[in-house]
């Protein structure tokens, strides 16, 4: 049962290689509305399933590891648990880990759907880069950096949120 205090999640990867740069520790959330044919993770689609965890917890497992360069949240679509997420960063050394965020939303959305309840626009100013749209299997391509579909774009958050246009990250 949610508390408020808990994130609901697909699983967990302390520490990963292939889901941004750097050891990252990887958070998958549990529940996507895009149900993307081809997608990498579909059994993190169902609202109903997953398990919660407690956000704290998350945190403290975070910090016990020296090596870790950044946090990946994916999914699952994190944008349905934005603020609890939030939550979260709020929690880590920010000198030390950069956060990467994976949506099936296009970033121009997030900002023009923005509200207080959502979370969106606290979350997009908390992360440091956004993989924005959905999977596209006609799409597909191996040889993008942490990226699955050639729409996909990998967005500076802090650059294109400070001058209003889209920055892209270079890896």
């Amino acid at each position: 049962m949610d508390n408020g205090e808990e994130l609901k999640i697909a699983g967990i990867v302390k520490e990963s290689i292939v889901d941004g740069p750097g050891i990252r520790y990887v958070i998958f959330t549990q529940g996507c509305p895009h149900h993307c044919p081809g997608c990498h993770n579909p059994q993190t689609h169902d609202f109903a399933g997953g398990n919660y965890v407690d956000i704290s917890k998350i945190a403290e497992d975070i910090k016990k590891d020296p090596l870790l360069k950044g946090i990946t949240l994916s999914g699952g679509e994190p944008f349905m648990q934005a603020k609890k997420l939030v939550k979260l960063i709020s929690k880590l050394d920010r000198e030390k880990l950069n956060i990467m965020v994976y949506t099936g939303f296009k970033y121009e959305d997030l900002l023009n759907n923005a509200n207080e309840e959502n979370g969106y626009l606290e979350l997009l100013r908390n992360a440091d880069i956004l993989i924005d749209g959905r999977f596209e299997l006609d799409k597909k391509s191996d040889k993008l950096p942490f990226r699955g579909s050639l729409n996909q774009r990998s967005i500076d958050l802090k650059a294109s949120l400070s001058t209003g246009d889209i920055i892209l990250y270079e890896f």
